[in-house]
């Protein structure tokens, strides 16, 4: 295909594209050497934590024709996600309630991407042909925020996320990458001036300054890719996030204009925009697998779901529920799961002492 025929062809690209769901689609091409410099010093300064698939793979992160041979341009697409407007840090405040992240409250969004990326790769091989193809949903080493931003979906924010004018972060992004001589779309410019609310409300204090975040200190990292025992130093500030985390995102200005999704799928279930800390904790790991299918929420495992939620529950106030189920979790077959416990015991002890 030449790319007169390419560049003709983009607008009825974009056209399906909308049709599947995706408010916005844009492309760019394989270089990010300009994104190398950061890469490697965040990984240098092992801001990456437990996170060894970083550094393991990060020649294939920088060079997505490595990932999937014959790649010249990759086409990125936004799927907004937020179901709510409201943009209130009220429900941190709380403390019997669970906060989950607004992204995993519903169903998991890898698989209902990756069947819209792979309807839009056929629509594009009926229009042009035979084409080499890969689709990607935050599922293999790719630099998606830094390819987005390339496309012009929107700039890298200080707070490491994708911001964009019309819809500020609520978004999931998603890659196609192909051999299509495609027309490369502009990047945007960023428009975070002197604000600085995102850094200077992060709980952990995870960004040593803009857009450089210690993964290790952060909120979500803690409760999802961490394995191991949460460092006690930062159990008071993670309070009742229990799995990810959304303070930087609620703060942020941009996020005024976000937009509602129509996806149901997104719609939370089992209550998780709203549910105590200590209904949560007295599930059984059938109940838990159950509850959790087909969620992002699988991914931190029951026994790390335990661990997060006696974090919660230890920040939480010394009620008869709380302390109940803390203490039904006493004798848990996990070490890690009873070290959590004895922790948020002991917190609820000491409260009590100086009372």
């Amino acid at each position: 295909m030449s790319p007169d025929q390419a560049a003709a062809l983009l607008p009825r690209i974009r056209e399906f594209a909308a049709s599947l769901g995706f408010q916005q689609l844009a492309v760019t091409d394989i270089d990010l050497s300009a994104y190398q410099p950061h890469l490697d010093a965040w990984l240098a300064r092992n801001f990456h934590g437990d996170m060894d698939y970083m550094a393991r793979h990060r020649d294939l992160r920088l060079h997505p024709d490595d990932l999937h041979p014959g790649t010249i341009r990759v086409l990125s697409v936004r799927m907004d996600y937020s179901l709510d407007k409201e943009q209130s840090l009220t429900p941190l405040k709380n403390r019997n309630k669970a906060y989950i992240s607004r992204y995993a409250r519903g169903r998991d969004y890898h698989k209902l991407i990756r069947k819209r990326l792979q309807q839009l790769a056929e629509h594009i091989t009926d229009l042009a042909g035979p084409m080499g193809y890969r689709a990607f949903v935050d599922s293999a080493p790719v630099l998606e925020r830094a390819l987005a931003e390339k496309a012009g979906l929107g700039w890298i924010g200080k707070n490491t996320m994708l911001l964009n004018k019309k819809a500020g972060s609520w978004f999931f992004l998603g890659e196609l990458f192909t051999d299509l001589p495609l027309p490369i779309d502009e990047p945007v410019s960023g428009h975070c001036g002197s604000c600085t609310a995102c850094l200077d409300i992060c709980p952990t204090q995870a960004f040593v300054g803009a857009n450089e975040l210690d993964a290790r200190r952060c909120i979500s990292y803690l409760t999802i890719e961490l394995k191991g025992s949460i460092p006690e130093s930062l159990r008071p500030a993670i309070g009742n996030r229990v799995f990810g985390c959304d303070d930087c995102q609620l703060i942020c200005p941009w996020n005024k204009f976000s937009q509602l999704s129509g996806e149901t799928d997104f719609a939370p279930r089992h209550g998780l925009d709203n549910a105590e800390l200590s209904e949560l904790f007295l599930w059984s790991e059938e109940m838990f697998l159950r509850n959790t299918a087909g969620s992002a929420i699988r991914r931190t495992g029951y026994e790390g779901w335990l661990r997060n939620l006696a974090v919660g529950l230890g920040n939480a106030p010394s009620t008869i529920p709380v302390l109940t189920a803390l203490q039904s979790r006493q004798h848990h077959s996990s070490a890690l799961v009873r070290e959590h416990v004895a922790w948020a015991l002991q917190q609820h002890e000491q409260r009590r002492l100086k009372a």
